[in-house]
């Protein structure tokens, strides 16, 4: 990964996702290739059980590219969530890597307000930008 790094973070349902669609298309629009790397803390399985892929992974390959004439999408296995330096090497150079989540990384941030009342205030560092959507 090459480029610079931008990330939002909040509570869940405090817009992150919409605030992420609403800046690609600005980013875009002044010539910037952009990508995208969302956690999540729930498991994900996108291989259908039987699916050829999926078989590969239950043989042992440790990370599977499904490549079509549009698109490709790559599993990996792991036991725990890599640092995020390892996940932004893993793609490839754009000009803007927006995060969604990570918010215990260190890196420059966006922080959603909203969410839960009861919720603790979000830990960030002294760069930060709050901004209300």
């Amino acid at each position: 990964m090459t480029g610079k790094v931008l990330g939002v973070a909040g509570w869940s349902g405090s817009g992150k996702t919409t605030l992420i669609c609403a800046l690609i298309p600005l980013f875009a629009a002044r010539g910037l290739t952009v990508s995208t790397l969302k956690h999540t803390h729930h498991d994900i399985d996108p291989d259908p059980p039987g699916k050829d892929s999926r078989r590969h992974r239950e043989a042992g390959a440790r990370e599977v590219m499904l490549a079509g004439p549009r698109r490709a999408v790559t599993v990996a296995e792991w036991s725990a969530t890599p640092p995020l330096p390892v996940l932004l090497a893993a793609l490839r150079p754009v000009d803007l890597v927006l995060i969604e989540g990570f918010r215990g990384e260190s890196y420059p941030k966006i922080k959603r307000s909203g969410g839960p009342r009861w919720a603790s205030p979000v830990p960030f560092s002294r760069r930060r930008l709050c901004v209300p959507w």
